[in-house]
């Protein structure tokens, strides 16, 4: 992985404090990082549930973006069918999907009610289940009883936003047949010197940053494969930062295409934001068929459409820094379980360090649970 850092960081003693101090006391949920981690199934009990080819995983938010993140990302890798139920949508695909073998349903607190009601609508009496949730009474512990689930625990020490390297992320990624300890990176990560001090000079920038008025942090995704990644990235930032009247606001722009739409106003517009760039290289070579180009694209002449894409991405940085539009970059050279669980590990420890350097906690979400309370009002 290429990582181009903000130009012009201040330094920043605390944030390397905050660093050092966070890996003294460790939140528990940083076992989920680490290959020593003891998950509530066994690769024995899982076994015979890898034979299935076409899985239905029905959750919200943390409990199903980190599993859509590594599906679309290994794509390639898969052999199998995943269809995803994310949303309440009447009119979704999801609900014409035939054939499925297995239903995997993940809710931290077992009481998700989009959960809930997805789970009722689609899952049939022939179908096989498992079910993750918290060792507590809840719905779906009633609902596993019922159908003879398979159950295992979500540890209540991790959030949801926070659960990709836990069960909730590495048994969809068992049943994918990927290999879950080459996600676990966290080790061998913060014994790197490189990865510390790019992580740590990016959260000194960002402070910088947010200081400075900007609290908009704008990805220029130019992989789409990555979309479900800057989901699930989305959803870090802005749950564990928003609070206090504090935190970032991400969004994610599809790029090259935004080119066309939206970049006059990156660059020309007003001056409240702060950009990260992303790649990842690919290897599938389509090139420019030579005999049907004009003469006055000469110079496109044996360019790979993969190649067209990467200059884009290039002059973009190029005229952003002309432009003193402050960005950073990652370019990811291989597409497979330990590049993205590298992202992931830099991506939950900068959450984790921004809050502490914000002061708000970055494990709750206190307001959203009023949304929770005044639906079960109105539909009671």
């Amino acid at each position: 992985m290429i990582f181009k850092n903000f130009l012009n960081i201040k330094k920043n003693t605390s944030v390397k404090k905050d660093f050092l101090n966070l890996l003294k006391k460790q939140p528990q949920l940083f076992e989920t990082l680490k290959p020593t981690y003891k998950y509530s199934y066994s690769k024995k009990k899982i076994s015979k549930y890898k034979k299935f080819s076409i899985i239905r995983i029905i959750g919200m938010g943390g409990s199903i973006l980190g599993a859509e993140a590594i599906y679309d990302f290994l794509k390639k890798k898969i052999k199998k069918k995943i269809v995803f139920v994310n949303n309440l949508n009447s009119n979704a695909g999801y609900f014409k999907v035939k054939n499925i073998n297995l239903n995997l349903i993940i809710s931290k607190s077992g009481n998700t009610l989009e959960t809930i009601a997805n789970a009722n609508t689609l899952i049939k009496n022939k179908d096989s289940n498992i079910i993750i949730t918290e060792n507590k009474d809840s719905y779906l512990t009633n609902l596993a009883s019922q159908l003879k689930a398979e159950i295992f625990e979500h540890k209540n020490y991790v959030g949801g936003r926070y659960s990709v390297l836990s069960e909730v992320g590495m048994l969809p990624a068992e049943l994918m047949n990927l290999n879950e300890s080459k996600f676990k990176q966290f080790n061998s990560l913060i014994k790197n010197k490189i990865f510390v001090n790019n992580l740590i000079n990016n959260v000194a920038a960002t402070l910088n940053l947010i200081e400075s008025g900007k609290y908009t942090s704008i990805i220029l995704n130019y992989d789409e494969q990555s979309e479900n990644l800057f989901k699930w990235y989305q959803q870090l930032i802005a749950e564990s930062l928003g609070k206090k009247s504090k935190g970032l606001l991400p969004i994610i722009s599809s790029m090259p295409k935004d080119n066309h739409s939206l970049m006059q106003l990156y660059l020309d517009g007003p001056k409240k934001s702060f950009y990260t760039f992303f790649n990842t290289l690919d290897n599938t070579v389509i090139k420019m068929n030579n005999k049907n180009l004009l003469s006055s694209h000469r110079y496109l002449r044996n360019q790979s459409i993969e190649k067209i894409k990467q200059s884009q991405m290039l002059a973009t940085e190029k005229v952003f820094k002309s432009k003193k539009i402050p960005f950073r970059s990652f370019r990811v050279l291989k597409r497979d379980e330990q590049s993205l669980g590298k992202l992931f590990c830099f991506f939950i420890l900068e959450t984790i360090l921004l809050g502490r350097a914000l002061k708000v906690n970055p494990f709750d979400q206190p307001s959203v649970e009023l949304i929770k309370k005044e639906t079960k009002k109105i539909l009671t």
